[in-house]
């Protein structure tokens, strides 16, 4: 049985003797669910994978918990320091994965739902990057730009977009 404790450190969780890092608390509350939750789904991925000895199946798993991981900046820069534009980048794609995933076929996510992610109130000033980034993972087939359920180009698309997983 693990026992748990807090730490005078409130960015750390204490379990056993080792500190873990604590999700970023700037996160909004529905959308810190939605990401736990995909973490929960990937690690239970995971354990399936194992036990039948796939191993493309726990690569795919241990990339969706990575991506989980980082979008709640448990892993990567360390959520209380400026991060760098690199740092941002990765995790801001990890954040789009991770939430579509959790969303599945045929759901969208708002790119607003990403810069919260990584900044809380102070999200509008991430739009353009969150923006910027939907348009790569579109060129790179990793998701679909669409306004009014229509597929369009990131590039010239005006005014409000959702992200969706490919159509198969």
């Amino acid at each position: 049985m693990t026992k748990a404790t807090q730490p005078a450190d409130d960015r750390y969780l204490l379990i056993d003797g080792r500190r873990w890092r604590r999700s970023d608390p700037n996160i909004p509350e529905t959308l810190r669910v939605e990401l736990v939750c995909e973490l929960m789904a990937a690690r239970r991925a995971v354990q399936t994978a194992l036990r039948s000895e796939d191993k493309k199946a726990e690569r795919l798993a241990r990339a969706r918990v990575q991506d989980a991981k980082l979008a709640l900046g448990e892993r990567g820069a360390a959520w209380w320091q400026g991060a760098s534009r690199m740092q941002q980048e990765r995790r801001a794609c990890a954040s789009i994965r991770a939430l579509l995933r959790r969303r599945g076929a045929e759901k969208t996510i708002c790119p607003s739902d990403v810069a919260r992610v990584l900044g809380g109130d102070g999200f509008r000033a991430l739009m353009p990057l969150v923006r910027e980034l939907s348009t790569a993972l579109c060129k790179a087939g990793e998701l679909e730009v669409r306004q009014k359920g229509k597929t369009v180009n990131p590039e010239t698309a005006r005014g409000p977009i959702r992200l969706a997983l490919p159509k198969s």
